[in-house]
């Protein structure tokens, strides 16, 4: 968790610094198409509930830390759970956690994203947010089950193989799962015509840096941590990890 906390951190100086001014600028575009459609109406705006200031920077800080500090602590238990039964690789702790870091953005949110990426206000129908929510959870549990079933049928294959060919045969079926499903799920376009592509294309690469800083801090720092502080004395970089 407090790898998580750093990453989260780090995290929130990414986007302060290159995701909210895409979000201000989305708003803008989403104030001026409002006010266009509603110039007839009588009727007087919304009272804000929480202002952007705030939400831009004590709501922005708290919510990218606690989710930060979440993802720290369910990263700890995988890395429990996974050291010396899922790898039969002279990784130690470091390179577990590296592996483990790197296989949970790929099947948690760059996989996922591909098919259902972020976007920004004023992009997306409020009318269909819960079936657009529903597609992107249930491809992110098929994206970390074939994750899962890829990482055993590498773990089962080292047995009669070598380390590159099982890996090559994992990622193949993974691959193939995901591109099956991505083919059956629904595709969802609600970008209006005249939204800016490149403010659509600078939200999504920020939307995604966040997610590179947070997994790479964490995986690195959490190695870190726990090759020197907690497994050390039992565990060494070279130690061959048994299944």
């Amino acid at each position: 968790m407090l790898a998580g906390l750093l990453a989260g951190i780090l995290a929130f100086g990414f986007v302060k610094v290159f995701g909210e001014p895409q979000v201000d600028r989305a708003i803008a575009f989403e104030e001026a198409s409002a006010h266009e459609h509603e110039h007839g109406d009588a009727g007087g705006e919304e009272e804000e509930l929480v202002s952007r200031e705030v939400q831009a920077s004590v709501g922005l800080f708290t919510g990218v830390v606690i989710y930060s500090v979440s993802i720290g602590g369910i990263f700890a238990l995988v890395f429990a759970f996974s050291m010396g039964r899922v790898v039969q690789l002279k990784v130690g702790p470091r390179g577990l956690a590296a592996i483990l870091a790197l296989l949970a953005f790929i099947s948690v949110i760059l996989v996922p994203g591909l098919k259902y990426p972020a976007n920004p206000p004023a992009v997306g129908d409020p009318d269909t947010i819960r079936q657009r929510t529903k597609l992107f959870f249930l491809m992110l549990v098929v994206s970390i089950a074939a994750m899962v079933v890829a990482v055993n049928l590498f773990k089962k294959l080292l047995a009669s193989m070598n380390g590159w060919s099982a890996a090559a045969l994992a990622v193949v079926l993974y691959v193939g799962v995901l591109s099956v499903a991505a083919s059956l799920f629904p595709t969802i376009n609600e970008v209006p015509d005249n939204f800016s592509a490149t403010l659509l294309w600078k939200f999504r690469v920020a939307s995604l840096g966040i997610h590179v800083i947070l997994w790479t801090v964490l995986g690195f720092v959490f190695g870190w941590m726990a090759e020197r502080h907690l497994l050390a004395p039992k565990y060494r970089p070279t130690a061959r990890l048994q299944s």
